[in-house]
């Protein structure tokens, strides 16, 4: 049994007319139908002839922030799991399958908000890559033991070490997500996890976050290509229909504590250049104030006429690299701007440099020039997405990324319309509410100091 919730006829470049530069952009609105299953699965389905290829992509609606303290990292954690075999399908074969198969872009990623796995077949191969699907969402657990949890545990630590522990500023980072999101959290940290909770977990701890997590009804299926309109509801309730609905996941309970003073951290690590992290707690996504501060992030650090990249890499030449971001999140997104030095710079020097810089555009409206360069580089960042039917960006997951977050996977058009209202003077106001010296957190990192062992000298023979 199937409910429909809602449809969309058309496609192609039609909806909405919005200013670009004192010129005009046709939005595209992609065709969908979304419906739901009995058992609570949520589909989203879109044509596209273009190429005989059909992209299927899951979000399953747990992320970090689904986390209890002592219990960080579940959410990665399965990412890797997810991939090691389930009743029918033997352990490490899931990417031998669709390889074979003539699949690319096979993959899954994790954040503080969701978890997502994808990859595009042929379109004559749809069949397998709904059965290698459903049967991890179903039947992962009937192969999960305590020797396979306990392998994937170690690759996931390893792989801590890899990408936090050992790589210049990666410890710099997880400090910074840890000042912004006081304890308890759950972005506290980072989506990896801790060493001491991955090994804390038990076979039980980790099956219960799977048999509430990974359900259909915490899911939603995107498929977007080269498809059958008039048997693809058939294939999906055949591979997905018979997945028993678990209990509704308990509805998240997070405060987002303000930031009512600067907090500052200052850190050495085995790195060449200095560097500075800026970070303020910022509205949530598509929340008042989210849209001007992206567009915000482009007018300081995107491009080379931006001001911090003019400020600090051309004119006075002390930076190496810029960068500034509105990472929009459901519980409190963050504002960042950080900074690399050049050699022979101290953090110091950076802050010095750069601050003014960022609170110039609370003090005085962007140029209307600068706010159109903005929105057209947000505007082609986003079209461009749409040249790929899935993995990272593609097609199916702007569908899912809409529909996590708005409930609407059409929400494009509405998208762009919010990005065109921001004016020069909505951009000022928000960011001086929001971007202040009194409400950030700055992480400061220094190259250790390294002390050099004096060479052995030898007694030669004179």
């Amino acid at each position: 049994m199937k409910r429909a919730l809602s449809a969309v006829a058309a496609l192609g470049l039609l909806a909405l007319i919005v200013p670009v530069a004192n010129a005009s952009i046709a939005v595209p609105n992609l065709a969908f139908e979304k419906y739901e299953l009995a058992n609570g699965l949520e589909v989203l389905l879109s044509e596209d002839h273009t190429v005989p290829l059909t992209s299927v992509e899951i979000w399953y609606h747990v992320g970090a922030k689904n986390e209890v303290p002592g219990r960080s990292g579940f959410a990665h954690l399965f990412e890797h799991i997810m991939f090691q075999g389930s009743r029918d399908i033997a352990e490490d074969t899931f990417f031998k399958y669709l390889e074979g198969a003539g699949a690319t872009v096979i993959n899954g990623t994790t954040d503080f908000d969701r978890t997502n796995y994808f990859e595009t077949v042929p379109s004559n191969q749809l069949d397998l890559a709904l059965w290698l699907e459903s049967d991890r969402m179903g039947f992962l657990l009937d192969t999960l033991t305590q020797e396979r949890l306990d392998n994937q545990r170690e690759v996931v630590r390893k792989e801590r070490q890899q990408s936090t522990e050992n790589v210049p500023y990666g410890v710099a980072e997880e400090h910074f997500y840890k000042d912004l999101y006081p304890a308890p959290h759950p972005y506290n940290g980072v989506v990896i996890g801790s060493h001491e909770d991955l090994k804390a977990a038990s076979l039980d701890d980790v099956k219960g976050f799977f048999r509430t997590y990974y359900v259909p009804n915490n899911a939603t299926l995107a498929i977007v290509g080269d498809f059958h309109p008039a048997d693809i509801k058939a294939k999906v309730d055949k591979y997905f229909g018979s997945i028993p609905r678990a209990a509704e996941p308990a509805p998240e309970q997070i405060t987002v504590v303000p930031i009512a003073a600067e907090k500052r951290e200052a850190l050495t690590d085995d790195v060449e250049l200095a560097k500075v992290y800026y970070g303020w707690v910022t509205p949530s996504s598509f929340q008042p104030g989210d849209a001007e501060l992206t567009l915000a992030a482009n007018i300081l650090a995107d491009g080379k006429a931006s001001r911090l990249q003019k400020a600090l890499t051309l004119d006075k030449a002390i930076a190496s690299d810029v960068s500034a971001s509105q990472y929009a999140l459901q519980h409190g997104s963050v504002f960042q701007v950080s900074v690399t030095g050049n050699p022979g710079q101290t953090t110091a020097q950076l802050e010095a440099a750069t601050w003014p810089v960022i609170a110039a555009l609370a003090s005085a409206p962007p140029t209307k020039d600068e706010l159109n360069r903005a929105l057209t580089a947000w505007q082609a960042s986003t079209l461009r997405q749409l040249q790929a039917l899935g993995g990272f960006g593609g097609k199916a997951d702007m569908l899912n990324y809409y529909n996590h977050h708005t409930g609407d996977p059409g929400y494009l058009p509405k998208d762009f319309a919010r990005m065109s209202a921001v004016t020069p003077e909505s951009l000022q106001k928000v960011f001086a509410e929001q971007v202040k010296a009194t409400n950030r957190v700055v992480v400061a990192v220094s190259p250790e100091v390294k002390t050099e062992t004096p060479a052995a000298t030898g007694g030669g023979v004179k």
